[in-house]
């Protein structure tokens, strides 16, 4: 008798919002308003060859300076819980809580290049506006590293058995994982904007 067991999984929580068609509209609004008017984040995103405009190293109060951003806060906060509760994590009575939020504007042919999110318990992204051909979020096996000599897997092997898996976003979808988990956006191939909201969260 034999048997397979499948060990260290790694979560991904994807969740589709219903009725979010009023919410991505004014999030993108929102977003190339603070575009236009954040010169110190674009400058942040130009000396970081952001291929657009993020946020990122400007702005940290983004639930505060316009409803739209509250609202996803509140949408996220109730999956976040949720996805703590499903990787078990052992939050000694607290939860998870909302570090930061930042806006992601990227341009037709850009990419954000693999990285890890340090310092949090939870990230994600909220997608608010994607035009056909919009890039995929590629997720990286973090066993990788470690593998040495094995082969490339069979093209008919099981997402789980992959080194690479690419998630394709739709407006109003949410994705979520542990902030260990390195991800990049592949290259936009649309001819439109791609924009999106990432976030971590901490531990309380």
């Amino acid at each position: 008798m034999s048997d397979f067991l499948s060990l260290f999984a790694t979560r991904i929580h994807r969740a589709a919002f219903s009725k979010t068609g009023a919410l991505n509209d004014d999030i993108v609004a929102a977003a190339l308003t603070f575009a236009g008017d954040d010169e110190a984040g674009r400058a942040w995103s130009q000396q970081n060859a952001y291929p657009g405009y993020t946020s990122y190293g400007s702005i940290n109060d983004l639930p505060a300076r316009a409803p739209c951003f509250a609202a996803l806060k509140k949408l996220i906060e109730a999956e976040a819980a949720k996805f703590a509760e499903i990787v078990h994590f052992d939050l000694s009575g607290g939860g998870p809580t909302l570090d930061n939020m930042w806006i992601n504007i990227l341009e037709p042919g850009g990419f954000h290049s693999g990285h890890i999110h340090p310092h949090a318990i939870i990230s994600g992204v909220y997608y608010a506006q994607i035009p056909d051909g919009a890039s995929s979020i590629r997720f990286e096996d973090p066993r990788l590293p470690m593998m040495m000599a094995a082969p490339q897997r069979n093209d008919d092997a099981p997402q789980e058995l992959l080194n690479y898996v690419y998630l394709a976003p739709e407006a109003g979808m949410m994705l979520m994982w542990e902030s260990w988990l390195r991800h990049e956006v592949v290259r936009n191939e649309a001819d439109d904007l791609r924009i999106s909201v990432s976030f971590n969260f901490r531990r309380e």
